[in-house]
């Protein structure tokens, strides 16, 4: 007897599960990062005024050198994903550690060059005489540490490809933790200052990234996967990852740009950008989480040579892009007289907050949109779309963006320039995705 199909709801109720036991750790995980950051400010701002300046620009140069490399976590998770989708476990991590490699390799790099140009790159950030030496400080002693970074981004992207979201939420608790402990210890209990602050996370960076290899060489010898480096291998993993980048560096291209305009404005508008740009990058985190289980999921779809699977969970994960991005527009309309409080009391920073916010409020689905099928097309494995249609993007939004402070409408205007680079984001992704050309079957594509 033939069983009958499974009933769409049904099928939906499945793709929803999947979609939320993936989801939910990975926003966890995501939200754990940024308060790495948090945790040394809180710190570090006791030691002094110049200290806090000197760690903010480090921390600033710090987070621009990894998240370059973003794509070492979101190419491999594709990647994994679709070999363990084929039901070659053994090829998975296989490939997982041809991405271990090169963000070794990667991290060697950045060190050598980051160590003997840190006080050029301080200076280029236009630190003050007091706050430069803290900057230098805290800079080289966490390059250090950028191996670890980067092997913790590869390695997440390789439990992620093994639909495993969990494992990285605790490493990440445990890292915030221990970071928090040994700031406290190495900057107070031991009198080192700044330097205590960059040595407790460079510490807690590497065990997290021991962690990691743990469990991912114990998944290597389970599976018979050889540890050794594969010069093809890291070869391969570049190149798959080199579209990310340039689609990577086009984002904070605009990034930039948005924040070089509102800094034309005036000081209450460049403050009031700042504190949009912070909301706008939390719901970021919570539309990527979903972003991030598209990845997983969409890889192992194809990888099982099942084109209408990845087809169905595609679109449930658009309808709970959309959804979420009306929940959260919603909430950033009713919280708005709650958060902006929180950093500021100036009434015309308020002013110029106030608008632009609702703007996010109202792009939020939109965005909801872009995330999750940026997530979905990252799974298939379709870069170089991707870098072609941020390029695009970057093109479309600068001229619109830098001609904000000739025809006026202040802060809003420039977050009605960010709406519209969402809005352009999603019309390419739009297309690609009705085009079915990124649905390419099989255990690499």
């Amino acid at each position: 007897m033939t069983q009958a199909p499974a009933a769409p709801k049904a099928v939906r109720r499945r793709h929803d599960r999947e979609i939320i036991s993936l989801a939910v750790p990975a926003f966890g995980a995501l939200v754990a990062e940024p308060l790495f950051v948090l945790a040394d400010s809180a710190i570090v701002g006791h030691l002094g005024t110049a200290q806090l300046a000197g760690l903010g620009i480090a921390s600033a140069l710090l987070t621009t050198a990894v998240s370059v490399f973003v794509f070492l976590a979101y190419a491999t998770t594709g990647a994994v994903a679709r070999r363990v989708g084929a039901g070659d476990l053994q090829a998975a991590i296989r490939q997982g550690m041809d991405g271990i490699w090169l963000a070794l390799l990667l991290g060697a790099a950045v060190i050598a060059v980051v160590l003997p140009t840190a006080p050029a790159l301080v200076d280029l950030f236009g630190a003050s005489d007091t706050a430069a030496p803290y900057a230098i400080t805290y800079l080289r002693i966490s390059a250090l540490g950028i191996p670890a970074m980067l092997i913790v981004l590869a390695a997440t992207g390789v439990l992620r490809g093994l639909q495993d979201t969990k494992t990285p939420l605790y490493v990440a608790i445990g890292g915030f933790a221990a970071n928090g402990v040994l700031n406290v210890g190495l900057v107070y209990g031991a009198g080192l200052g700044i330097a205590g602050s960059a040595w407790g996370t460079v510490i807690a960076q590497f065990g997290m990234a021991a962690v990691y290899l743990v469990v991912v060489v114990r998944g290597a010898r389970r599976h018979g996967a050889s540890l050794r480096p594969d010069a093809a291998g890291i070869r391969a993993c570049a190149q798959a990852g080199a579209p990310l980048l340039v689609r990577t560096l086009s984002l904070r291209a605009i990034l930039m740009i948005a924040t070089a305009v509102a800094a034309r404005l005036g000081d209450a508008d460049v403050a009031a950008h700042q504190i949009v740009l912070s909301l706008w990058s939390l719901l970021a985190f919570a539309l990527d989480a979903i972003a991030i289980a598209g990845q997983a999921i969409i890889g192992r779809y194809l990888g099982a040579d099942d084109a209408d699977g990845a087809r169905a969970v595609c679109r449930r994960m658009v309808q709970w892009g959309i959804a979420s991005g009306v929940v959260l527009g919603l909430l950033v309309v009713l919280a708005r007289p709650l958060f902006i409080p929180l950093f500021t009391g100036d009434a015309a920073v308020e002013d110029a907050a106030l608008p632009a916010l609702v703007v996010i409020a109202l792009a939020q689905p939109i965005c909801g949109i872009v995330f999750v099928l940026d997530g979905v097309l990252m799974g298939a494995g379709d870069g170089p779309y991707l870098a072609w249609a941020m390029i695009v993007t970057l093109a479309v939004f600068t001229p619109v963006a830098l001609l904000v402070p000739t025809f006026g409408g202040g802060l809003t205007a420039v977050w009605g320039a960010m709406t519209l680079m969402m809005a352009v984001r999603m019309l390419t992704l739009w297309l690609r995705s009705r085009s079915g050309r990124w649905i390419v079957t099989g255990a690499t594509r």
